[in-house]
């Protein structure tokens, strides 16, 4: 699949996996469109990008300024090509000490926002015939991880929109990728929300050795061209738990296995 003067809008375009997109797509020709909360951070991104490009900066929380943004961003050169819902935020608190609206912060940032970004833009797509929605879920959206359980829950409900999702599409011309990062290395973990929602405000080991956003990104959108429906960008033992999904008991045991060697209590210990 050629990319060039696609129009591919991209959610979460500041910084990280997000912007590192916004760099591969239009490196390969299309048209881009960033969003993400900070105007300032976003103007930088596309300033840098070589091609023609739009900034449309909103609280992917906020209906009426996302209704707006999905106007402007289909007007913007007659339709959008290529949607990619990336915007979102982790989490590093154990359940046990988690307030209830961390959980619902999570689930509305990394869902149900999530949702409404596709909803806005695929009677679009279908009435063109044409058109793909890109999901950046996570590994965790397969495997349920310590430490991070209004993340899993958000993440896993995105894959099931997702996957049904790309049946109801089906006969309409539009293509649905579910995007499955492990350790990718961004700001993901210093953004975090910890127990009381704050920001956690420091990055982690497995983080800062991740796989640069550069090179995720490239993965990504290779694997889009070929038009493979779930794409695992991960390494090691990440990639091993995306892969043994299909065989839950192993995996639940290995995770156990985690906790009882005290993955939380190193994970309380670092902050």
């Amino acid at each position: 699949m050629s990319f060039k003067d696609k129009v591919v809008w991209i959610t979460g375009a500041s910084s990280g996996i997000g912007a590192a997109l916004a760099r591969e797509f239009a490196g390969r020709g299309a048209k881009v469109i960033l969003s993400g909360r900070d105007k300032a951070r976003l103007t930088a991104a596309a300033d840098n990008l070589g091609t023609e490009a739009l900034t449309l900066p909103f609280d992917v929380r906020d209906d009426a300024a996302l209704a707006d943004a999905t106007r402007q961003a289909i007007d913007w050169q007659g339709g959008v090509d290529i949607a990619v819902a990336n915007a979102g935020v982790s989490q590093r608190s154990a359940a046990l000490k988690t307030d209830m609206q961390v959980y619902r912060d999570i689930i509305e940032i990394d869902l149900t926002q999530q949702i409404a970004f596709a909803q806005g833009l695929i009677g679009h797509m279908a009435e063109r015939g044409s058109g793909r929605l890109v999901f950046i879920s996570s590994i965790a959206g397969k495997v349920g991880v310590p430490m991070r359980t209004a993340y899993c829950a958000a993440k896993f409900g995105l894959i099931g929109y997702a996957d049904s999702l790309r049946g109801e599409l089906s006969r309409d011309g539009v293509e649905v990728h579910v995007v499955c990062p492990g350790s990718v290395a961004t700001d993901v973990s210093r953004n975090a929300l910890t127990a009381d929602g704050s920001k956690r405000g420091k990055s982690d080991k497995a983080i800062d050795e991740g796989i640069p956003a550069d090179e995720a990104a490239k993965t990504m959108v290779d694997a889009i061209a070929l038009n493979q429906r779930e794409i695992i960008i991960a390494r090691g033992m990440e990639e091993a738990m995306g892969q043994m999904r299909q065989t839950p008991d192993q995996l639940f045991d290995q995770i156990a296995a985690m906790v009882a060697a005290g993955y939380i209590e190193k994970m309380e210990a670092e902050g």
